[in-house]
């Protein structure tokens, strides 16, 4: 093992068998051992794929023999593997690494002139972030990973030479976890012509699954975390391409460019970079007599979405790449489809149909991948200065009026300008619009009056203030997104004053009024997505993701905008982007000798302390009265804990560790109050690995909930009653009768025989007529069944009375769900209403947002055998707030969450996605709740 270079300590990368390379030089034929000699096939072999270990074991020898190869570890995974990344560059480059690394990042936070920036753009080396494995089951891109890595390593020729020189390539891999787990379970049949992936029995994440792309604004997981902090706080690429499968049908691969709509948020330098990269692979491929590169319609990926991998770069001003590619090691064929023979503008060459070889899948993807390198050496000033101007631009356009043109704003000038008389049109105007090559144009004095309307335009800074957030422990964690960012963030060392309103010490502050402004918008303010049909009055187009998320507004932060000048007070200092902040510690308050201590219920994180009470068997109560201290009040549900030697370790830890206020009381509260006792979780999973079980999962580890997961065959079983005081179904694990949104499909697994043993107790699905009966039984002698998203639908089975809301009479008076031209919200964030006075609802406002992502909504029927509370619904017709909705005017009135009673126990229905992603904080008490409210005790105190 050679030492860490003091040039990278600053990055928090240890080398794994780096040591300087001062002095040495690459030889002119290096002798680099092929992979063959060291795991004992080739990278592409059919039927062979590279474990993550083997991987590794490629990676370090390549490092121990080559001066153009450092590896480094970037962190670790959420199984304990280290995550390693290639760093890959000429000699020279090497000896001066820091110096480039730090050139990338001052032109990206674009802090200084325009000579200084076009000197540094002289002076630098372009980055590339090529990565391979973040879905594990796209097995081309981690072994491609590795074979770009060897060439990179051994070539000779100009081209390669020559992206030695100008380019500094790194090459991570986002999965290790998964590439591992995929790679032995294909591997395990010795028999070459069994292998398969396809019956995987858990997630190729250990929490999320194919979700792992999907975390890129929360950074939730420690891979993403790792990743992130490298593109956007230690390096910046400026090109960034993120590597998936599979490709079209009838064709080998998707490469960019994307079909609209583009997120209006980020620099229109973004698409067009992403279409110069995109024609560069394009071209490398057809100039080969490659066909099958396809783009723009031929996929459904753009750019508006925040969440992935590549989307997050742009919103950082990096160019972001998307390829698909496809191919297996079990060697695949290529259909006959008669629209791909075709030559068109997103095909522009064709491929014979025939079988493709893993190999094959693999030399393509090198290919491309070395077409963005080729690209950011031919360009390399060009890209670094770019960067630069983006950042430059973002700067300038938070430093002074500015508006951002939305489709609203949009509208809002049609509707005017229909007011409005018709300007006069000079005469070739005229001409091309009576020709039909034009539209009429409206009044130009409409364009300040209306899209440069002083009362729209954007925000130039946010302050967040403890005074304003009841839960500030949840708006820190809101700040650690924006630290994960690498976005710029201010906290006030004392009070502090901002356009005339004082702020207390310990309120972070943050200025529209730098590079990362994308990021800061995304985040604070709300999404208007285009809408986007097929044709007008048609159906419409599937966006690639979801449509609105407004992180601060999911997580319940209050904020303060501004829209004057807005300079950083005196009395504020800069966050490091690493370490985190941490929550404000705070001490107990109240009397020397309190009778016990109250928690308020707005807090998510009161939730962690009221399970190490239980845990500890400390008494825990909710007051159905809400209690005031010092003449504010402590929400619905405030949570008293009686004083006792077991309690006051764990309060004073919740407060100091936690930042969640615990106020003494010296008089016992009295009233109507729920006795909590400790809970057993069975939280449903499925085989192959349900990702929003998994997302649960991971959020009852971060609030210390007590589980166990638990497959179809133990519920089938009965007798449930013995091991569980709660169920919980997330969405997908059921569906039945209403629609429900993502997933919810039945996925019973593969034959038994096919899978080892140890597996098989995972197998089998949720179903009305083996599941129900015994869940029914479960809760009529006590026990709770909590159902969210898709899964909610299990109320009407369960016998709630309820129904879809969202339906219509056909003409033969039947009733059907509406079609998705009347009726269609992909993922955005609707206005809804809360009865917080039912335990369910404690600590929510009475107004509040959820995410809605074609959620199951309902209505009551006229069937009154069971009792069903309203926890959650919808009041008007307008309830978009961020994203996009066809036909919101159906959801008025509809139910979004209840809870019955059924013999001794209770059954509560979530039909919108209250933990999505872990996402939506504000939302969490309605579950956290739910866990326990089943089998508390009823009590006066």
């Amino acid at each position: 093992m050679r030492s860490i270079p003091s040039l990278l300590k600053p990055l928090g990368l240890t080398l794994l068998m780096a040591g300087t390379c001062a002095g040495l030089h690459a030889a002119p034929a290096p002798k680099i051992t092929p992979a063959k000699d060291i795991i004992g096939f080739s990278i592409g072999d059919d039927y062979h794929m590279a474990s993550y270990t083997q991987i590794s074991q490629l990676l370090k020898k390549w490092d121990e023999e080559s001066d153009r190869v450092k590896v480094v570890s970037i962190g670790t995974t959420e199984e304990g593997r280290p995550q390693y990344m290639a760093i890959i560059t000429s000699p020279k480059n090497h000896e001066k690494l820091e110096y480039y690394r730090d050139i990338s990042v001052k032109l990206s936070r674009a802090e200084m002139d325009e000579a200084t920036a076009k000197k540094l753009s002289k002076e630098g080396k372009a980055v590339v972030w090529v990565d391979g494995g973040l879905h594990a089951t796209e097995t081309v891109n981690g072994q491609t990973l590795a074979e770009m890595v060897y060439q990179m390593a051994s070539l000779t020729d100009d081209e390669t030479m020559r992206f030695l020189d100008d380019v500094i390539l790194l090459m991570p891999v986002p999965n290790p976890d998964g590439v591992e787990l995929v790679a032995n379970w294909y591997m395990r049949e010795s028999d070459v012509t069994k292998r398969t992936y396809a019956t995987l029995p858990r997630l190729y994440h250990k929490y999320i699954g194919h979700d792992n792309n999907r975390d890129s604004m929360m950074n939730n997981m420690k891979e993403t975390t790792n990743q992130n902090r490298v593109l956007f706080i230690e390096w910046m690429p400026q090109i960034m391409h993120n590597v998936h499968q599979t490709g079209p049908a009838g064709a080998v691969i998707f490469i960019p460019p994307f079909r609209d709509p583009f997120n209006y948020n980020f620099d229109a330098m973004i698409p067009i970079g992403i279409e110069q990269v995109g024609a560069h692979m394009h071209e490398r491929l057809v100039s080969k007599g490659w066909g099958g590169s396809a783009m723009r319609s031929a996929a459904p990926y753009s750019t508006w979405w925040n969440g992935g991998m590549r989307t997050a770069t742009y919103f950082h001003n990096q160019i972001g790449i998307l390829t698909e590619i496809i191919g297996t090691p079990t060697p695949m064929t290529i259909p006959l489809l008669p629209q791909m023979q075709l030559p068109t503008g997103d095909l522009p060459l064709p491929i014979k149909p025939r079988v493709f070889k893993y190999r094959e899948a693999i030399d393509y993807m090198i290919e491309v991948e070395r077409a963005a390198v080729d690209y950011a050496s031919r360009n390399r000033e060009r890209v670094l200065f770019n960067i630069y101007g983006m950042g430059k631009r973002s700067i300038e356009r938070g430093s002074k009026d500015f508006w951002t043109i939305t489709p609203k704003r949009v509208n809002a000038l049609k509707d005017a300008a229909d007011k409005a008389p018709e300007p006069e049109m000079d005469e070739q105007t005229r001409m091309m619009v009576s020709l039909g090559f034009a539209r009429k144009p409206v009044a130009m004095e409409l364009y300040d009056k209306v899209l440069n309307d002083p009362a729209m335009r954007d925000p130039r800074g946010y302050v967040i203030s403890p005074a304003a957030n009841d839960d500030f422990p949840t708006a820190v964690k809101f700040i650690n997104v924006l630290q994960k960012q690498g976005v710029d963030v201010y906290k006030a060392t004392s009070e502090v004053t901002i356009s005339g309103k004082k702020y207390p010490a310990g309120s972070f502050i943050i200025s529209a009024a730098q590079a990362f402004r994308p990021i800061v918008r995304d985040f604070l303010e709300s999404q208007d997505h285009p809408m986007d049909f097929d044709y007008p009055g048609g159906p419409p187009k599937r966006p690639y993701d979801i449509t609105g998320w407004t992180i601060a507004e999911q997580m319940g932060v209050e904020y303060d905008r501004f829209f004057e000048k807005f300079d950083i007070p005196a009395g504020a200092t800069k966050l490091p982007y690493l370490p985190l902040e941490k929550a404000m510690s705070v001490s107990i308050s109240g009397p020397a000798n309190p009778v016990g201590y109250l928690l308020s219920h707005r807090v998510n994180d009161s939730f962690i302390v009221m399970n190490r009470l239980l845990k500890a068997g400390a008494e825990v109560y909710w007051l159905e009265a809400e209690q005031t201290v010092n003449g504010h009040g402590l929400g619905t549900g405030t949570m008293y804990v009686p004083a006792s030697a077991k309690a006051l370790p764990i309060l004073e830890a919740g407060a100091k560790d936690l930042g969640v206020q615990v106020f003494g009381v010296a008089t016992k509260p009295t009233g109507a109050a729920t006795k909590l006792k400790p809970v057993r979780i069975g939280l449903v999973d499925i085989y192959g690995g349900s990702m929003p079980s998994g997302w649960i999962r991971w959020m009852f580890e971060q609030f210390e909930f007590p589980f166990e997961v638990v497959f179809p065959q133990v519920l089938d079983a009965g007798n449930l009653k013995d091991s569980f005081d709660v169920i919980v179904f997330p969405s997908d694990t059921f569906r039945a009768g209403a629609r429900g949104g993502r997933g919810g499909r039945e996925r019973a697994g593969p034959d038994p025989e096919t899978i080892p043993e140890e597996f098989r107790s995972m197998l089998g699905s949720t179903s009305v007529t083996k599941t129900i009966p015994p869940l029914k039984t479960f809760v009529e002698q006590g026990g709770s069944i909590v159902a969210l998203g898709s899964s909610a639908t299990i109320g009407e089975a369960m016998g709630l009375p309820i129904k879809d809301h969202l339906t219509e009479t056909d003409k033969d008076g039947k009733e059907k769900s509406l079609p998705s031209n009347k009726f269609y919200i992909p993922g955005s964030l609707l206005n809804a209403k809360f009865n917080n006075k039912n335990p369910i609802a404690y600590g929510m406002p009475e107004k509040g947002y959820v995410f809605f992502d074609s959620s199951p909504v309902f209505e009551r029927t006229t069937d009154t055998k069971v009792t069903a509370n309203k926890i959650a619904w919808f009041e008007g017709k307008e309830p978009l707030h961020s994203g996009w909705a066809v036909g919101q005017e159906y959801l008025d009135g509809g139910e979004l969450a209840s809870e019955a009673t059924i013999g001794k126990g209770k059954v509560v229905i979530i039909g919108f996605e209250a933990t999505f992603r872990s996402t939506p904080h504000a939302n969490f008490k309605l579950f956290f709740n739910s866990l326990y409210y089943g089998s508390g005790e009823a009590t006066k105190l």
